[in-house]
């Protein structure tokens, strides 16, 4: 682990799930680390020159080098760092990695739904999306967490998606978690450890309805009318 004289920097935006992810990964291993917040919207040169591909997290390691994207992150986190956090048996250690790309697919499962501009879509997305949780519901075998009483990178993978949910349950209910204990219990676990809550600003959850106000989608013009029941929303 980098010393003091060689500290983590972790690049990042305000509203970015994988970006939790990392922050949740460093709390949780307890590496201090200081975190700078940019505008996507007007990227800095500096971060252009650390970031081929334009997004975050970045993670910066001493002075010199500079990782991107949050898999390849928390995976060297978990490398050099001590209070591990992948399963020590491979094959578990596989399915946790399989699952955490689950946990995107869900991200961009729920990056459609919000994105939907026509109601017809939305419920395409909608249907897709309660399909996900779903799945989700049938590989949960522990509790509280994925798999136990231990905190893995695989619950520092899904605690972000479910932060989407709250937003989603202020202007409607979408029967996305429907007929879903397991996932329900899973997601109050998540949501009461301390780590998860502290990856956000307190100003988080204002930024995001914010953000989905903005969007121009079905979702947006649903946040101007009365809390919408699905069923064929219009």
């Amino acid at each position: 682990m980098p010393d003091s004289e060689t500290p983590y920097t972790l690049v990042s935006h305000v509203l970015c799930p994988y970006v939790q992810r990392a922050v949740i990964t460093l709390a949780e291993k307890r590496v201090p680390f200081r975190r700078i917040d940019i505008d996507l919207a007007a990227k800095p040169d500096w971060f252009r020159a650390i970031s081929p591909l334009g997004r975050v997290p970045v993670l910066r390691v001493g002075t010199d080098t500079a990782l991107f994207e949050s898999a390849v992150i928390v995976e060297y986190l978990e490398e050099v760092t001590d209070r591990p956090m992948h399963p020590a048996d491979p094959l578990e250690r596989a399915r946790h990695r399989a699952w955490i790309e689950m946990a995107s697919a869900t991200l961009d499962a729920i990056a459609g739904f919000y994105g939907a501009p026509d109601s017809a879509t939305f419920e395409t997305k909608r249907q897709a999306l309660a399909d996900r949780f779903a799945r989700l519901e049938a590989g949960l075998a522990a509790q509280p967490y994925f798999s136990g009483d231990a905190f893995r990178l695989v619950d520092a993978a899904w605690a972000p998606v479910f932060r989407y949910l709250d937003a989603f349950e202020t202007i409607g209910e979408f029967g996305l978690l429907d007929g879903g204990p397991r996932v329900a219990a899973y997601r109050a676990a998540l949501a009461a450890r301390p780590s998860v809550r502290d990856a956000v600003a307190p100003d988080y959850p204002q930024r995001l309805t914010d953000f989905l106000r903005r969007r121009g989608s079905h979702l947006s013009s649903l946040m101007t009318q009365p809390q919408a029941v699905v069923a064929g929303i219009a």
